[in-house]
């Protein structure tokens, strides 16, 4: 294990957009027998990839030193972006920083593939150009560490996501200690292996899996397995969070030739927190929140669904009628217009470059980072949090004090699959309360904290 600590500096940087597509990771239940499950999916069950596939453009360079640093922030960009300063204010989480809730004294668990070389500079980059103070962070790679390769779009792809995950985690709850656990590679069993020993020597309060792949197209022994891990985080009060796929309803078959219905695993565990993706409509300046809609366009679509694999868990009863667990349970902001910037040095465009990240990938370490807050505040660890956030729903005056209910869009996706073929997958829609797009919404950071650790309202 390697501890890292930073100085602060300036350095001068460039901009691009990068969008993440593919990201997205009670008792178990099958509904059908494996076989069957398998046998209505198009593609073979195989040892599995989950893949990271990252898209970029040219969005110009940093302007100056003010909350303004970058030209997708300016009035009338058009592609919006937000740094630090706009996400906290947007979901009400300066708030929280200003009274000394910041994670201090708590340690956020990110899963991670391969590595990326740059990530210790790129972090003190990102902190220079944001004015945020150096975090400690571990890099923690159980089995060896991959050696790094430039020329491998898997492994530069998953730089990409460690950049986004380590950056926003800590641009959240910037006290917080991370540990970056990496896996040999992205093969399932891999990132189940170092997500295992995470959870076996209890690493640290949240954990964070910003991957997924169709639920059908994992191992049925392997799905057991990782259930019993989270059952295992839960009994160490270990709360677990999962992005819910950047492909709405539909997730890529197992062969990967074309797209079919399906909700994406892990995000799809019941003892795992599900997070879906928004469009944000905040102030690019100040963040002030203007609302929000369904992530739903070019760059991709919130993912979510139900289980064919995990019956509906008794939090979610009454929220909706399909028999399966339903995904996601909450929403983050998502889209890649309106994404947020982060540094990253290993896109193969050059050095000390920021981009624009996008993908329900940027929600889940932010949820996780939240929750480390809200562990700050309740002097010991949430855990599983499912239960809570489903009874606060079920409270109307203390839900709208809590969540911004996400009511305008869906998650029905076309795409085009390895064979070349278009194909659209229908979806749903948003309305009010849960739903199988956004959850049950994004949060009011500094409202939901306080319930969440115990303060009331």
């Amino acid at each position: 294990m390697k501890s890292f600590k930073y100085s602060n500096r300036m350095a001068g940087a460039g901009i691009a957009l990068v969008m993440l597509l593919g990201l997205f990771a009670g008792a178990l239940y099958f509904h059908g027998s494996s076989a069957d499950a398998h046998a209505a999916n198009p593609g073979t069950i195989r040892p599995h990839a989950v893949n990271v596939s990252p898209k970029y453009l040219s969005a110009g360079a940093q302007l100056g030193n003010g909350d303004v640093k970058f030209n997708c922030q300016a009035p009338g960009a058009p592609v919006r972006c937000y740094g630090p300063n706009q996400i906290r204010n947007a979901y009400a989480i300066q708030p929280l920083l200003d009274k000394g809730l910041n994670g201090q004294g708590r340690t956020i668990v990110i899963i991670d593939a391969f590595q990326s070389p740059t990530i210790v500079h790129d972090l003190h980059l990102f902190d220079s150009v944001f004015g945020l103070h150096n975090p400690t962070l571990n890099i923690i790679a159980p089995y060896g560490l991959t050696p790094w390769n430039p020329n491998d779009p898997n492994q530069v792809g998953w730089s990409a996501e460690i950049t986004l995950d380590v950056e926003w985690s800590h641009a959240v709850a910037p006290d917080a200690t991370i540990d970056l656990v990496l896996a040999l590679s992205n093969q399932d069993q891999d990132l189940f292996n170092v997500t295992k020993y995470a959870v076996d020597h209890n690493l640290g309060d949240v954990l964070s899996q910003s991957f997924g792949e169709a639920e059908t197209c994992a191992d049925p022994n392997l799905l057991a397995q990782e259930h019993a891990l989270y059952e295992e985080a839960r009994q160490k009060g270990i709360t677990v969070f999962a992005s819910s796929g950047d492909q709405g309803a539909a997730q890529l078959t197992c062969d990967g030739s074309t797209y079919f219905l399906s909700a994406s695993t892990p995000a799809s565990d019941p003892l795992v927190t599900s997070v879906g993706g928004t469009y944000l409509n905040a102030n690019p300046q100040s963040g002030k929140y203007q609302g929000e809609a369904a992530w739903n366009d070019s760059f991709g679509a919130s993912g979510g669904g139900f289980s064919t694999i995990y019956a509906r868990p008794g939090y979610q009863g009454g929220f909706f009628s399909n028999k399966g667990r339903g995904v996601p349970d909450v929403a983050y902001n998502g889209d890649v217009n309106g994404g947020v910037l982060g540094a990253w040095s290993e896109s193969g465009q050059g050095k000390n470059l920021f981009f624009i990240f996008g993908g329900t990938s940027a929600g889940s370490p932010q949820w996780a980072a939240l929750t480390t807050i809200a562990d700050q505040a309740a002097h010991g660890r949430l855990g599983f949090i499912n239960p809570k956030l489903y009874s606060i729903a079920r409270n109307p005056s203390l839900y709208a004090a809590c969540f911004h209910d996400i009511t305008v869009g869906d998650n029905t996706f076309t795409g085009a699959g390895s064979n070349g073929q278009q194909v659209t997958i229908q979806g749903y829609n948003t309305h009010t309360g849960w739903d199988a797009v956004t959850g049950l919404g994004t949060p009011i950071a500094n409202v939901l904290v306080k319930v969440l650790s115990g303060g009331g309202q």
